[in-house]
């Protein structure tokens, strides 16, 4: 028997029982679409944060106060008690290092920025003039904070977008004068819109020079250090360096943490591939319900067709031909329910993109063969007891249907 008739004759089957069918693509359809939607959102949360930290800038090292002993740490979390607060000397010591470019210092804190009678709480930045290059930010309009010794303090500030729209609306921001806190400052730069970060939302900042932030929020403790290294294959050596610095600045105690993006971000993407990859898994389990649904399928079909099988026998067909016609029979079912699932499951991932425009969704490309040929593997399993049934049928009393 050829590949072609065994095709038309499985096609003749699959036509001629469209309910059996029909529930055999639904079965196999709703399996390969969840595997596909499924790792879809998986994929696109690891591309959202590798996106997210690619935004902070390149060759990123964070310098944090506290000790924390869990590596790659995100930052921010950290384990144990700060035993000594990171200062802007401390800071400043990190430019020895051969392997640092450039730093950014930097104090977070929160206040109400007035206009007239306008008023509303904002997130308050405190920082240098380096903090632009290192987390690539751009201006819309004026310029970004004075370069110059930090500890010396001007009366300036650069607002985020939205910020700006909502204290002036149409009118003009630059060289205006607005109050945070208890404090004036004149607005020298408007930012261009970024949208949020590693869930801060830059349109809605004010920056100030760090000098103005210590005396703003009454402390001499930074938030953190953002420290750029000289190229790639410096971050290593920059991260000693910060490491070294500090503990001699602080009579030998390792009291801060030294996160580089990089290994922030393998960490993540470790545990997004495998969360993906074990809820894609969780969600094949629906293919192999599919698979016993066929097996059940093919088992009733050898009872109903017990005469079609008794006379290809009678005609000559060998028990291997028959274990062929229904192999190729389960195969055609399952590629039919893989088309179906995929279809199905990119129409998904369209309204999953539709409901979150900023998020990546995207199956991986394993995944997209992975489901279809589960489907067909699983299929031609859970058909070998019925055909091997059909196969062992005696002509002479299928016909005779005892």
């Amino acid at each position: 028997m050829r590949l072609s008739d065994l095709l038309e004759f499985a096609w003749r089957v699959v036509r001629g029982a469209p309910g059996r069918a029909l529930l055999t693509l639904l079965a196999m359809g709703i399996g390969v679409a969840a595997v596909v939607l499924v790792t879809s959102l998986g994929e696109g949360a690891r591309l959202y944060v590798a996106s997210q930290f690619g935004s902070l800038g390149t060759n990123l090292i964070i310098v944090l106060p506290g000790r924390s002993e869990t590596a790659g740490a995100m930052p921010g979390v950290l384990v144990g008690k700060t035993s000594r607060d990171l200062t802007l000397e401390d800071a400043l010591a990190l430019k020895s290092s051969h392997a640092v470019r450039r730093l950014a210092p930097l104090i977070v804190g929160a206040g109400d920025i007035r206009v007239g009678a306008r008023n509303r709480e904002v997130p308050v930045l405190g920082s240098t003039a380096e903090l632009m290059d290192i987390r690539s930010m751009e201006m819309a309009r004026g310029h970004f904070l004075p370069a110059g010794d930090p500890r010396n303090s001007q009366p300036v500030c650069v607002l985020g977008a939205k910020v700006a729209s909502e204290m002036f609306g149409s009118n003009a921001a630059l060289g205006e004068w607005v109050r945070v806190g208890d404090r004036r400052f004149r607005v020298i730069g408007i930012m261009a819109r970024q949208g949020e970060s590693l869930g801060t939302n830059t349109d809605e900042i004010v920056i100030v020079p760090l000098a103005a932030a210590q005396a703003l929020f009454n402390t001499e403790a930074l938030f953190r250090v953002l420290v750029e290294a000289k190229s790639r294959e410096q971050i290593a050596d920059a991260k000693a360096d910060a490491e070294e610095i500090i503990r001699l600045r602080h009579e030998g105690e390792r009291d801060v943490t030294v996160i580089t993006q990089d290994a922030v971000l393998a960490t993540f993407d470790r545990i997004l591939r495998a969360l993906t990859l074990a809820v894609g898994s969780l969600a094949a389990i629906s293919l192999a319900v599919a698979g016993i649904l066929i097996m059940n399928v093919m088992l009733i079909a050898v009872t109903q067709r017990r005469r079609e099988i008794g006379l290809l026998k009678a005609l000559g067909a060998t028990g291997q031909q028959i274990r062929l016609a229904f192999f190729t029979e389960a195969v055609l079912l399952a590629l039919g329910g893989a088309i179906v699932g995929l279809i199905a499951g990119e129409l998904g991932r369209s309204i999953v993109v539709q409901m979150y425009p900023a998020i990546p969704f995207q199956a991986p490309w394993w995944a997209l063969l992975a489901a279809p040929a589960t489907a067909v593997v699983t299929a031609v399993l859970f058909t070998v007891a019925p055909a091997r049934r059909a196969a062992m049928l005696d002509p002479v009393q299928a016909l005779s249907r005892r």
